[in-house]
C-alpha cells in the first residue's frame, strides 16, 4: 500500500441502530461475541455510547442464559436508568443475581414510582432485604408506597416535588428553587398549598419566570386543578391526563394533603401498558410479553382455552337437538359453521368497540341505550347484506331457494345477536366490576355459536328441509 492509500475502514465498526432507532442485530452479534470470548472491554466499549433505554433493549434482546454473564461485562453500564427502561421480566431475572445492597443502591437512584416498580415483584424476604440496606428516607417512602394497591396512584406517584405557601412572592420561590440543592431536578410546575398541605393552585414555571419578583404567588397561580386521589386507579389517572391536557398532577390523601405529583412521562407508560393489556386479555393470551416464562404463558393460555373448551361444548349440545333434521339433509352440516362463525366475527367487532368505549370513559349509563340502539343497526344492515349474500351464493351453488332463505335469515339472526350481547355482556360485567376485558369474549362466543346453530337448524327444521 503506497503512502498516500487510506487504510480501508475496519469491517467490525458496526452502527448500533437502524433507521427505526432499533438496535441491529448485527450490533448485538458482536456485543455477544465479545462477552462469550471473554473480552469484557470490546464490549464495554460497543456498549457505552448507548443510551439507557437502548441498553435495556439490549439486554431484552439476549437470550435468557447469557444476560448474566452481559451484565457481569457491563455491570458499570447497569446504572438506575437502564433498570428504569428495562422489560419487567427481564429486569426481575437480573435483580434475582444482583446482591441486595446492589439493588437497594440502584433503587435509592431512582425515583420513587421506579424503585417500587423494581422492588414490588420481588418476594417478601428479598424485599425487606432490600429495604434494610436502605437509607431510611428511602426506605419510608417505598414502604409508604408500597403500601397503596398495585396499579393505583399511590404506587405510581414520585414524592420528590415542590410546594410552596401561598403568601410567598415569586421571588420568594425563586430563591428557593435556587438554594434548596435537594430539590427534585423535573418538574414543570410548583404546587401551592394552605398551612394544612392541601393543594390550592399550581403555579407553572413559565408563569414565575415571567412575573416580577415582588409580585404574590397567590395572584399568578391557577386555582383551577385537577387533583388525584391516591388510591385511584391507573388507568383512571390516565383519563385525567388525556382528557384535561395534564402535564403534571397532584396527588392527595384521604384527607387532601398534598403527598405526591403524577407527571405526563409515567402517564404514557401507562397508557400504552393498558391498551395493550384490554386488547390481550380479550382474546386470553396473559400478559403477551415475549420474555414471559413459558411455563406462565401456558399456564395463561391453557386456562381460557380450556373454558373455550366448556363453551364448544356447550354449543355443540344445541346442535344435538337437531340430529334428526341434520342426518335428513347432511348439506346443514356443510353449511351451519359459516353463520355461527360469521356471528363470532361481528360480535368480536361489536366488543373490541364497546370494551375501548369502556376503558375510556365514552360508554357510561347515560348513553347505554344508545349504544345498544346503534350496534342493532349496524348488525341489522350487516346481517342483512350478509344474509343476501350467503343466500345468493348458497343458492349459486347448491339451486336450492329453501335452503338460501333459511341460512339468509339465520345470517340475520345470529348478527343481531352478536350486536346485542358484543354491548351487553361487557356493560353487565362493568356493572359488576369484573374487568370486561377479561372474559367478556367467552360469553360472546358462545352465545353467537349456540344462536348460530339454533336460529339455522331451528329454521331448517320449521321449513321442513330435507335432502
Amino acid at each position: 500500500m503506497s503512502e498516500n492509500e487510506l487504510p480501508e475502514a475496519p469491517t467490525e465498526e458496526l452502527d448500533e441502530l437502524d433507521e427505526d432507532d432499533r438496535l441491529r442485530p448485527a450490533f448485538v452479534r458482536a456485543v455477544l461475541d465479545a462477552v462469550e470470548a471473554g473480552d469484557d472491554e470490546e464490549a464495554r466499549t460497543l456498549v457505552e455510547p448507548l443510551h439507557p433505554a437502548d441498553i435495556a433493549d439490549l439486554f431484552e434482546l439476549t437470550p435468557q442464559e447469557d444476560r448474566t454473564a452481559l451484565a457481569r461485562a457491563v455491570t458499570d453500564l447497569l446504572d438506575a436508568d437502564v433498570f428504569a427502561e428495562m422489560n419487567d421480566y427481564v429486569r426481575e431475572d437480573l435483580i434475582d443475581a444482583l446482591e441486595p445492597h446492589e439493588v437497594a443502591d440502584i433503587a435509592s437512584e431512582l425515583d420513587t414510582d421506579d424503585a417500587v416498580a423494581i422492588i414490588e415483584d420481588m418476594d417478601e424476604d428479598g424485599q425487606r432485604a432490600v429495604l434494610r440496606a436502605m437509607e431510611p428516607d428511602d426506605r419510608a417512602a417505598i414502604e409508604e408506597a408500597l403500601s397503596y394497591p398495585e396499579e393505583s396512584a399511590g404506587r405510581l406517584m414520585q414524592r420528590d416535588l415542590v410546594a410552596v405557601p401561598e403568601h410567598w412572592t415569586v421571588g420568594d420561590v425563586i430563591t428557593y428553587l435556587r438554594k434548596q440543592e435537594d430539590l427534585t431536578t423535573d418538574f414543570w410546575e410548583v404546587f401551592v398549598v394552605d398551612p394544612g398541605h392541601r393543594p390550592i393552585g399550581t403555579c407553572a414555571l413559565s408563569w414565575i419566570l415571567r412575573t416580577p419578583h415582588w409580585v404574590p404567588v397567590g395572584d399568578v397561580m391557577s386555582r383551577e386543578q385537577t387533583l388525584i386521589p391516591v388510591d385511584m386507579d391507573q388507568e383512571e389517572v390516565a383519563l385525567r391526563f388525556q382528557k384535561y391536557a395534564l402535564i403534571s398532577a397532584a396527588v392527595t390523601d384521604g384527607s387532601g394533603r398534598l403527598v405526591g405529583m403524577i407527571t405526563v412521562d409515567d402517564v404514557v407508560h401507562i397508557i400504552q401498558q393498558e391498551a395493550g393489556e384490554d386488547v390481550l386479555r380479550l382474546s386470553g393470551a396473559g400478559d403477551g410479553d415475549i420474555n414471559e416464562p413459558i411455563r406462565l404463558t401456558v399456564k395463561t393460555r391453557l386456562t381460557w382455552l380450556v373454558v373455550n373448551l366448556a363453551t364448544a361444548m356447550f354449543a355443540a349440545s344445541v346442535v344435538k337437538l337437531f340430529e334428526g333434521t341434520i342426518a335428513t339433509f347432511a348439506l346443514l352440516a356443510v353449511l351451519m359453521p359459516i353463520v355461527s362463525g360469521m356471528g363470532g366475527n361481528a360480535g368480536t367487532q361489536t366488543l373490541a368497540v364497546v370494551v375501548r368505549a369502556i376503558a375510556t370513559n365514552q360508554l357510561t349509563n347515560s348513553n347505554t341505550r344508545w349504544m345498544v340502539l346503534r350496534e342493532l343497526r349496524i348488525a341489522a344492515a350487516n346481517g342483512a347484506m350478509l344474509g343476501l349474500l350467503i343466500g345468493v351464493g348458497t343458492f349459486l351453488i347448491f339451486g336450492r331457494g329453501d335452503l338460501a332463505l333459511v341460512i339468509g335469515s339465520a345470517m340475520v339472526i345470529n348478527n343481531l345477536t352478536a350486536g346485542l350481547g358484543g354491548v351487553l355482556v361487557p356493560v353487565t360485567l362493568d356493572r359488576f366490576n369484573v374487568d370486561p376485558a377479561v372474559s367478556s369474549a367467552v360469553f360472546v362466543t358462545t352465545l353467537t355459536d349456540t344462536m348460530g346453530f339454533f336460529a339455522f337448524l331451528g329454521l331448517a327444521t320449521l321449513w321442513g328441509l330435507h335432502g
